[in-house]
């Protein structure tokens, strides 16, 4: 099993960026994904979460500015992130789940910073 996210990179305050984590090893359109940030000294936080049928939830945080998608031909979700704010600069996973244990696999990280 392997996720393998990709697309971080240091953006000025108002940019976007669109992290991708392409998946392998696994069936994935029967999971459920989530993408997670993490800071150091701070617990890691779900941000966006999306089902196998395509529903998808985002913390308050984000909401409004923070989209997540997957396309099961590809093996791959992407988190596109608008409105970047410095509090968003974070190393950014990717996880994969079914039911409501969301986080059997995990993505390496990729960071993002977010100058203001």
């Amino acid at each position: 099993v392997q996720l393998q996210a990709s697309g971080g990179g240091l953006v000025q305050t108002g940019g976007s960026l669109r992290l991708a984590c392409a998946a392998s090893g696994f069936t994935f359109r029967n999971y459920v994904m989530t993408w997670h940030r993490q800071t150091p000294g701070k617990q890691r936080e779900e941000v966006a979460f999306i089902s196998t049928g395509g529903n998808k939830n985002y913390a308050d945080s984000v909401k409004g500015r923070f989209t997540i998608a997957r396309d099961n031909a590809e093996n791959t979700v992407y988190l596109q992130m608008t409105s970047l704010k410095p509090e968003d600069t974070a190393i950014y996973y990717c996880a994969a789940g079914r039911g409501s244990y969301r986080t059997q696999f995990w993505g390496q990280g990729t960071q993002v910073t977010v100058s203001s």
